[in-house]
């Protein structure tokens, strides 16, 4: 009985620690109701959708990876693994949600309030992260 609850916490004891030196899966992040349901004020056009992924190239891809996917450079000093912009679940988030999570931030990923503070320029950066779907 001894060995079997020791091979157990060994067991359980080498999970905790391996998992403590990888990403962590993304938790559930809640926008507010009102947040969620902003219009984006930004036409989707080509040079918008330019204009967001150069700030995608400064700001973005060294940590969700050049196409979105989230295998930046950075991902791997992360506490949380970055999300798959690709994935439809990523997709069928709102403007306004996709929105406030650049302005707001939380965990690893920064506020962008200060470094991108004009309101158009997340709106273009919104508009490029809608490219990136499979």
């Amino acid at each position: 009985m001894k060995i079997k609850a020791f091979s157990f916490i060994a067991i359980v004891s080498a999970t905790v620690i391996a998992t403590g030196f990888t990403a962590i899966e993304q938790k559930a992040w809640t926008v507010p109701a009102a947040d969620a349901k902003v219009v984006n004020t930004v036409k989707t056009s080509k040079e918008s959708v330019a204009a967001g992924k150069a700030l995608w190239n400064q700001h973005c891809s060294s940590c969700h990876g050049k196409t979105g996917l989230g295998d930046g450079s950075k991902a791997a000093q992360l506490k949380t693994q970055p999300a798959d912009f690709s994935k439809a679940a990523f997709q069928s988030q709102t403007d306004g949600t996709l929105f406030y999570k650049v302005s707001v931030g939380r965990d690893d990923m920064p506020s962008f309030k200060k470094k991108i503070p004009e309101k158009e320029d997340i709106w273009n950066l919104v508009n490029f992260m809608r490219t990136l779907k499979k």
